[in-house]
């Protein structure tokens, strides 16, 4: 295991796996269930937002890790929710890690409900943000606009504003705030997702939502351990009503919603929903 400094306080570390050298860094105190973050489409370890992390950190062992072929980690472009399972068992396992909660944001939520599902027995919680589990009946789906602009490599900030927060001034400056931030701790010569994992990511969460609601409701019903689900009530990529969904299924879940909200609302809410999370591991 090696350490490279990437910014300023954060060390980007390195373990080895037999598919590949996994890049992550860790951060809070060592002794509990640690908790490892599943990240977003076209997201890489920078794009944590940093006080988010300093929040979850505070009391828990908080892990983020870029899986195979994304960012920091080497490896081919993956294009299946099972294969971006497999990466992330891996990489766990390659930390001599036991036992596990996971939080998952966005297709990361999709990603750790699908580690959840292989491996029942490493897993002791789960949160999932932003996400969902396929496309529910009378689900709202994704309007033409959101649809383009994930399809740029490189989207305007009023692009990514109107992913990731709604349309009013509160919103938006919570959302500059955000961004402000990543660019500060981000290194100048930092990678980004490439075209051909940012295209593997998108088959894979295309594939998740054309499964059959029957095959999603069957496999929401085997997942007993503890699960947080939680949204902004304004997400225009993956509607709150997937979240709402996903809880009816499950056997032991709880949701949570946040008003003047939408896909960035672990950011927007920073504060409330780290509590929120912190409460929930501490059950």
């Amino acid at each position: 295991m090696t350490t490279d400094l990437a910014s300023p306080g954060t060390d980007t570390l390195h373990v080895d796996a037999p598919s590949t050298r996994f890049a992550y860094r860790r951060r809070g105190p060592r002794g509990g269930v640690p908790l490892i973050l599943l990240h977003r489409f076209r997201g890489t370890i920078d794009w944590w937002d940093p006080e988010f992390l300093d929040r979850l950190a505070a009391e828990r062992d908080v892990i983020w890790f870029d899986n195979i072929g994304i960012g920091y980690t080497a490896g081919e472009a993956m294009s299946s929710v099972e294969g971006f399972a497999a990466g992330a068992i891996e990489f766990i396992e390659a930390l001599e890690l036991s036992e596990v909660d996971l939080l998952g944001w966005s297709f990361g939520g999709v990603v750790a409900q699908a580690v959840t599902l292989t491996r029942p027995d490493l897993v002791r919680r789960v949160v999932i943000a932003g996400s969902g589990s396929g496309v529910a009946p009378g689900m709202p789906v994704m309007g033409e606009r959101v649809v383009t602009i994930m399809g740029k490599a490189d989207p305007s900030v009023d692009d990514t504003l109107y992913l990731f927060y709604p349309q009013t001034d509160t919103a938006r400056a919570s959302g500059v705030d955000h961004l402000r931030k990543i660019a500060a701790t981000t290194p100048t010569d930092a990678p980004q997702v490439s075209d051909a994992a940012a295209m593997g990511q998108l088959e894979a969460i295309m594939d998740a939502l054309g499964a059959p609601w029957e095959t999603v409701v069957a496999r929401l019903r085997t997942i007993t351990q503890p699960v947080l689900y939680a949204n902004g009530s304004h997400d225009v990529m993956i509607d709150a009503y997937a979240s709402y969904a996903a809880v009816q299924e499950l056997p032991n879940a709880k949701l949570v919603l946040y008003s003047d909200a939408g896909h960035a609302f672990l950011f927007q809410h920073l504060d409330d929903f780290s509590r929120e999370v912190t409460s929930f591991l501490a059950d």
